[in-house]
């Protein structure tokens, strides 16, 4: 490839970049977007499908056709019947809030880091053991709430997520050096968490 073309290929991907970003809504905007309950209806209206709530639908599987809808902002998945998040999700980069509260999910592919413009994350009321180091990369993220997971650590990559203003950690069982390690951690983030469980190590 010439250099004009290499060069021509960066600029495009900076203007992409641009676009992308110039296509995020504010909070206050998102917030009163039309909230779209059905995937099939939001694909029909795709450029106006920005929030996106599929809770309470005795889902198995993320639906893949949601990467139909390329202006998605929000998106509700929560009181499923969901145990994996696939690797697609990673696609969904205009993604601003993610809720997959209420679910079975085990694990989180290590692809949620290219979300990097989520400031809201819920995961609530799962089977999370570990989370990949990769949640670091989430830099724009804001809240991330776990309550009542298995969760037996959090990586230390998450000490760079310096806008994390809210950690939620209540119903998961940590010792006092455990809660001390996480609050080092993340020295300016509120975490939460249930009282100690004084736990050998």
């Amino acid at each position: 490839m010439s250099i004009k073309k290499i060069i021509f290929v960066f600029l495009l991907g900076l203007f992409v970049q641009d676009v992308n970003a110039q296509n995020l809504l504010d909070s206050l905007t998102l917030s009163q977007q039309k909230v779209y309950k059905d995937l099939n209806y939001a694909i029909d209206h795709a450029d106006s499908a920005y929030a996106l709530d599929l809770s309470k639908k005795k889902l198995k599987i993320v639906p893949e056709d949601i990467k139909k809808l390329p202006n998605l902002q929000w998106l509700k998945l929560s009181k499923n019947n969901l145990k994996d998040i696939p690797s697609w999700i990673g696609d969904l980069v205009n993604l601003q809030y993610l809720d997959l509260s209420n679910n079975d999910i085990v694990e989180l592919p290590t692809s949620i880091g290219k979300l990097e413009n989520v400031y809201y994350l819920g995961l609530n009321q799962n089977l999370i053991e570990n989370l990949p180091h990769e949640i670091g990369q989430m830099k724009t993220l804001q809240v991330l709430e776990m309550w009542d997971n298995e969760l037996l650590a959090i990586p230390e990559e998450m000490k760079d997520l310096r806008n994390l203003q809210v950690l939620e950690l209540r119903g998961i069982l940590f010792s006092n050096d455990e809660q001390t390690q996480i609050e080092t951690l993340l020295p300016d983030t509120k975490v939460m968490f249930s009282p100690s469980c004084n736990c050998p190590d």
